[in-house]
């Protein structure tokens, strides 16, 4: 399996989701290499931003759990870098 770089974008609608979003991303926390978090409170949005490196079997599963939860928007944007997992 090859290991990628990338970001994940994930905007939530709702902040009464975000106990699951936070359980989701700790989860997979091994992977994870930044978080940035901005909540805007006027606009009614939280948005979070990650840096991971791992298998894209890895990110599909986190973007595909975040991405079924209600009120949550999720993006992904892939390096076309790769590394041969050890």
């Amino acid at each position: 399996m090859e290991k990628r770089i990338g970001t994940i974008s994930i905007v939530i609608h709702d902040r009464t989701v975000a106990d699951k979003v936070n359980r989701l991303i700790s989860d997979y926390g091994d992977f994870i290499l930044a978080r940035q978090g901005l909540p805007l409170q006027s606009k009614g949005l939280n948005i979070i931003t990650l840096i991971v490196e791992t298998t894209t079997d890895k990110i599909n599963a986190l973007t595909g759990s975040l991405g079924r939860l209600n009120s949550v928007e999720v993006k992904t944007i892939m390096s076309k870098y790769k590394e041969e997992q050890k």
